[in-house]
């Protein structure tokens, strides 16, 4: 067993050492700091600014949270508090059968149902961070229901019980009771699917439009990270390819970021469950 568990450690390790290693020329060349904060990207010319694809992935990654957190926290609460057993026992399949269809078929929806739509309300083309923004909302709202849920349904029932007798109404036992017992799980459900939006490809793809700049409207096209490395692997080489490599670096690092917030915010909590 702690073979399998080192084996996991030393395949992350491998991966960090690889892609770093195969981005370190195009770093040592331009620069770390003019490589992240630099803004233009054009690597046919030499140029390989990340701050616009950095900017494309914030916009997504703030909208997506803005929509899909609030939803998925919501659902999950409704699900393990107020929702009767039969349609709750038609809701949960639903909600997990989100998360299993292929991100390209998210992508065609998007591609079909909400650019048009888009394109209508704010114009333009109907590519941009608000199509993109509501695809990954909807691809990340089956991950935060599902962890979220589990979190709240651990709250001992005792907790409930407790508020009620109190005199509290049941959302309020709710609002000061079950969900902050449950705070760790659903921030960990929000890092879960921060992380899920983070590393999207193929449905962002097909409803961002892909041009390389800062996000100026709702329809107009933006790039992100993934979207780029996904775009132009197949035919870069030499420093470009190289570049996309270093895209690879941050999204790792990104992640491993979120990963650390998550644990520390874990901690913190289970810090002040200790001194309750």
């Amino acid at each position: 067993m702690a073979a399998a568990a080192a084996t996991a450690v030393v395949g992350v390790a491998l991966i960090f050492a690889f892609v770093l290693q195969t981005a370190w020329p195009v770093l040592t060349r331009v620069g770390i700091a003019q490589f992240i904060f630099g803004d233009t990207w054009y690597p046919t010319r030499g140029r390989f600014g990340l701050l616009p694809l950095v900017a494309g992935s914030a916009a997504l990654l703030l909208g997506a949270l803005l929509l899909g957190a609030p939803a998925g926290v919501m659902t999950a609460i409704f699900l393990s508090e107020y929702c009767p057993k039969r349609l709750a026992s038609l809701l949960r399949p639903a909600i997990d059968l989100l998360a299993g269809i292929p991100s390209v078929i998210y992508g065609f929806f998007g591609l079909i149902s909400i650019v048009p739509i888009v394109r209508s309300v704010f114009g333009g083309a109907g590519f941009g961070p608000v199509a993109g923004s509501l695809i990954l909302a909807v691809m990340i709202l089956p991950t935060i229901t599902s962890v979220s849920r589990d979190a709240l349904e651990a709250v001992p029932r005792d907790y409930r019980l407790g508020g009620l007798a109190l005199g509290a109404t049941q959302w309020r036992t709710v609002y000061d009771v079950v969900v902050p017992s449950a705070w760790s799980g659903i921030v960990t459900s929000v890092v879960l699917g921060v992380g899920r939006a983070v590393g999207e490809t193929m449905a962002v793809l097909m409803v961002i439009g892909n041009a390389p700049r800062f996000p100026r409207a709702a329809g107009q096209p933006i790039s992100a990270l993934t979207s780029q490395v996904a775009l132009d692997m197949a035919y870069a080489s030499g420093d470009h390819r190289t570049a996309l490599f270093g895209i690879a670096a941050l999204l790792l690092f990104i992640t491993m970021g979120l990963v650390g917030v998550g644990r520390l915010t874990v901690r913190r909590q289970a810090r002040q469950g200790r001194r309750r």
